[in-house]
C-alpha cells in the first residue's frame, strides 16, 4: 500500500514555604548554606504516574546533573482537576512548581495568560534541534511564533483493520467507503468502519483528521479563524458520509473510545479508528475474539494526504520559576534522547523524538516502536487548533459537528457557524 500518509492519590494544596520556629546552630545554618550553594532545587509537577517512569528520569537527571535537585509533585490523575490547580497557583504567581507536564491543548492558553515561560532563547542558547522532534508536536507548543513548550510523548488517531478478512487497508476515505460496505457480514462481523461520533472531544479529534487530510483547518499558524473554506467543508462532508453510512453501528454517535473497542475486540466491525492501545486490547487472550487477526497503519487519505489527531503531553516551565535557568536544564535534558528514551522504556509511552525508533531498546519496548507503520502515523499527527480558548473551540466544533452528523445541517452550514462562533469567542 502506498503511503501517502501520514500512593494514594491526594489532591496537593499550593503551600506558602513557612519559616521554622525552631532554633538552628550556627554549624547547622553554615551546613545549610553550603548545601543552597552547591544544588538549586525544582519542583516538576505531572499528574498520577502509574509507572516507575517519573522516579527513573529524575534519578538519572540528577545523577548527571548533580548541581540540581528534582522534587516530584503528584498532582491529581484527573486531567481536568489538574489543569485547574496549575491555573490557581500560576494566576497568584505562585513559584512552587518550576516545570511541568501540560496536555498538547494547554500551551497556547498558558502562554496566552502569562503562566508559561517562552523558551526561544533557551532553544537558540543551546542549539536545541527542533526538527529533530515529529512535527506535530512541536507545533503544538507553537502560540503567537514562539515555543512555549517542549515535545516529551506522543499519541496519534490509527486506522485498524481485520487482516483475515481485508489484505491490505483501504488507501483513501473512498476506498474505506467501497471496502467497508464490500466486508461488512465477513467473518461474523456486523459493522464495516467504527469510530468516535458522540459529542465530545473524541469528536473533534476524528473531524480534525477528516478535515486536514483535505487540506481544511479550523485556525491556523497566526491565530486566524479559517474554518469557512472549501477544503474544510469537504472534510467535513466525508465525516457525514461516513458517519451516516449503513455500515457504521445505527448509533454511531454516541460511540467514545470504550464503545468503539468494546464492539471491535468482540469481532463486530472489519475497520476502526482509535489509540494505539487498541491494538493491545485486541491481542488480550482474555477479553479479545480477534487475537492474531489485526494490523495497524495509517489513517485513509483525502486530497492532501493522511492525517492523525495529535495526543500526547509536553514540558513547560512556570513563568513565576525563580530558578528559571535549571528548569530548562531539566527539560533540555527531559525532552532529548536520553530523557525521552527512560521514560519510553519504563512507561510504554512513544517518544517524539524519530530518531528513537531506531533503537533496538526502544524497540523492543513495545511491537508497535518498531513498525515503520507506526512512525508514520506519528508523523502525520496535526495538532487540534492551537488556541488560547481551546476549551470554547472545542465545545463549538462538538456543538456544530454534531449537528451535521445528525443531520440538522449542511456542511457549509457547518464551516460557516464554526468561523463566525470562532471569530466572537476570540473576539471576547
Amino acid at each position: 500500500m502506498k503511503l501517502m500518509k501520514k500512593v494514594v492519590l491526594a489532591s496537593v494544596p499550593f503551600l506558602l514555604a513557612a519559616c521554622g520556629n525552631g532554633e538552628s546552630s550556627t554549624e547547622e545554618v553554615t551546613q545549610s548554606e553550603q548545601s543552597s550553594e552547591e544544588t538549586t532545587k525544582i519542583v516538576f509537577a505531572r499528574g498520577v504516574d502509574t509507572s516507575i517512569a517519573t522516579e527513573k528520569f529524575i534519578e538519572a537527571f540528577e545523577e548527571s546533573h548533580p548541581h540540581i535537585e528534582v522534587e516530584f509533585r503528584e498532582m491529581p490523575s484527573d486531567t481536568g482537576e489538574y489543569h485547574d490547580q496549575l491555573v490557581t497557583a500560576f494566576s497568584s504567581q505562585s513559584s512552587e512548581i518550576d516545570v511541568f507536564l501540560a496536555d498538547t491543548i494547554w500551551p497556547a492558553e498558558f502562554a496566552q495568560a502569562n503562566y508559561a515561560l517562552e523558551l526561544d532563547r533557551f532553544i537558540e542558547k543551546d542549539d536545541v534541534d527542533m526538527d529533530a522532534h515529529f512535527d506535530g508536536p512541536v507545533k503544538a507548543g507553537n502560540f503567537d511564533g514562539r515555543q512555549w513548550a517542549m515535545p516529551f510523548f506522543v499519541d496519534a488517531g490509527v486506522f485498524f483493520y481485520r487482516t483475515d478478512i481485508v489484505d491490505e487497508a483501504p488507501e483513501t476515505w473512498d476506498d474505506l467507503i467501497e471496502a467497508a460496505n464490500q466486508y461488512k457480514g465477513e467473518e461474523g462481523t456486523q459493522f464495516g468502519y467504527l469510530m468516535q461520533a458522540s459529542q465530545y472531544e473524541g469528536m473533534v479529534t476524528n473531524a480534525i483528521e477528516f478535515i486536514a487530510s483535505y487540506g481544511g483547518k479550523i485556525i491556523d499558524e497566526n491565530n486566524n479563524v479559517v474554518a469557512d473554506s472549501p477544503e474544510t467543508i469537504k472534510g467535513i462532508e466525508k465525516m457525514v458520509e461516513v458517519i451516516q453510512s449503513d455500515f457504521v453501528p445505527e448509533n454511531i454517535n454516541s460511540f467514545t473510545e470504550i464503545e468503539t473497542e468494546n464492539a471491535w475486540v468482540q469481532g463486530e466491525s472489519v475497520f476502526a479508528r482509535n489509540w494505539p492501545y487498541l491494538m493491545g486490547s485486541s491481542n488480550n487472550e482474555e477479553i479479545s475474539e480477534i487475537v492474531g487477526n489485526v494490523s495497524m497503519t495509517t489513517l485513509p487519505s483525502g486530497d492532501e494526504g493522511s492525517a492523525s489527531a495529535l495526543g500526547g503531553w509536553m514540558l513547560m516551565i512556570n513563568r513565576y520559576s525563580e530558578n528559571p535557568e535549571a528548569a530548562w536544564e531539566f527539560v533540555n535534558w527531559l525532552s532529548g534522547e536520553e530523557g525521552q528514551k527512560i521514560n519510553s522504556m519504563n512507561s510504554t509511552t512513544p517518544p517524539t523524538l524519530s530518531k528513537l525508533y531506531d533503537d533496538e531498546d526502544i524497540q523492543n519496548v513495545s511491537p508497535l516502536f518498531a513498525d515503520p507503520e507506526f512512525r508514520e502515523i506519528l508523523h502525520n499527527s496535526v495538532p487540534r487548533p492551537v488556541t488560547p480558548i481551546y476549551p470554547e473551540v472545542s465545545d463549538i466544533l462538538q456543538i456544530e459537528l454534531s449537528k451535521a452528523i445528525n443531520g440538522d445541517q449542511s456542511a457549509e452550514d457547518t464551516a460557516r457557524n464554526i468561523q463566525e462562533k470562532i471569530e466572537n469567542a476570540l473576539n471576547e
